[in-house]
């Protein structure tokens, strides 16, 4: 079965887009703002809290940076006239960041500004290993000016990432301490830089958490793993963390019951939620993560298409 799956996850990115949407959709919100909101509404309405996300990265011309800035503003005006508990999550490589580091800054900080006029948020998304150092230099820079505003991504496979939460333990103060989402992480990175063995990851995961929990670093917990979600719960009530002090993260359309169970367990639970016209790639990639996913899709051609 694990050799079909992976077959089938090698063919998916060849096939015509519009086979490919029929399994993309249980996975992304839609394909404009509007299918976004709808979505986030609902998710609301059944207990969550969402961080939207414009799809893209690794854009190859400055001029479509300054286009998703645009549509980032429409978006977070868009969202809070809807009355969306959530907030926002973005790539910087949307932004530019392999080809001009400082225009980069200078448009996640206008971002940033835009959503900090509502006190709300903005998660700056971790990317592959070549981003990892530029993206860390930019939270910087964007933790001292918006304090309460902004947060990263931390990947628990990346053998350094313990490092580097020690290494930002600076930024963080009691009143204002610095916001990671912990996941496991999602590029294909050589062994020598990142954990391979399932369990591997799965200790550098809890291992890091620990550590953020130590430290009174506010933990956005996003897995799928039943196994994980079992180990934060023993590290939550072994350092008796406050309700307010962290949270769980899904994706939208994965794992509905575990999702459900965090929530029924009084534990707050945040979706992120991606939609946008640039839904193929992101669909693809999620694909090649997980090649169990190919079930689901025979299930939709065949079953429910």
């Amino acid at each position: 079965m694990m050799f079909f799956n992976k077959l089938i996850a090698a063919v998916l990115p060849l096939m015509p887009q519009k086979i490919v949407w029929i399994f993309s959709r249980r996975y992304i919100a839609g394909q404009d703002l509007d299918d976004a909101i709808v979505a986030a509404k609902k998710l609301n309405r059944e207990g969550n809290m969402v961080t939207i996300d414009l799809l893209g990265e690794f854009i190859t011309h400055m001029s479509e940076a300054e286009e998703n800035r645009d549509d980032y503003f429409e978006i977070i005006d868009r969202v809070e006239k809807s009355d969306i508990d959530g907030n926002y999550s973005l790539k910087p490589t949307m932004f530019g960041l392999l080809i001009d580091k400082d225009a980069c800054y200078t448009i996640i900080r206008d971002i940033v500004k835009k959503a900090v006029e509502f006190d709300n948020f903005v998660r700056i998304d971790m990317e592959d290993s070549q981003c990892v150092d530029l993206e860390i230099e930019i939270f910087r820079k964007l933790k001292k000016e918006f304090p309460k505003n902004v947060g990263l991504v931390l990947q628990a496979y990346m053998r350094r990432t313990m490092q580097d939460i020690n290494d930002m333990l600076d930024l963080s103060t009691p009143d204002n301490p610095v916001n990671y989402r912990l996941c496991k992480g999602i590029y294909v990175e050589p062994e020598k830089i990142a954990y391979k063995k399932y369990e591997e990851i799965n200790a550098n995961f809890l291992k890091d958490l620990e550590f953020m929990f130590q430290n009174g670093i506010y933990a956005a917990i996003a897995t799928h793993d039943e196994k994980l979600v079992n180990g934060s719960y023993e590290l939550i009530r072994k350092y008796n963390i406050p309700n307010d002090k962290f949270e769980f993260q899904m994706l939208y359309g994965v794992t509905p019951a575990l999702r459900k169970s965090i929530l029924d367990m009084g534990y707050r639970m945040r979706i992120y939620t991606p939609f946008g016209k640039k839904w193929f790639a992101y669909s693809t990639r999620r694909l090649k993560e997980n090649p169990k996913m190919a079930q689901e899709i025979i299930k939709a051609l065949f079953v429910r298409g």
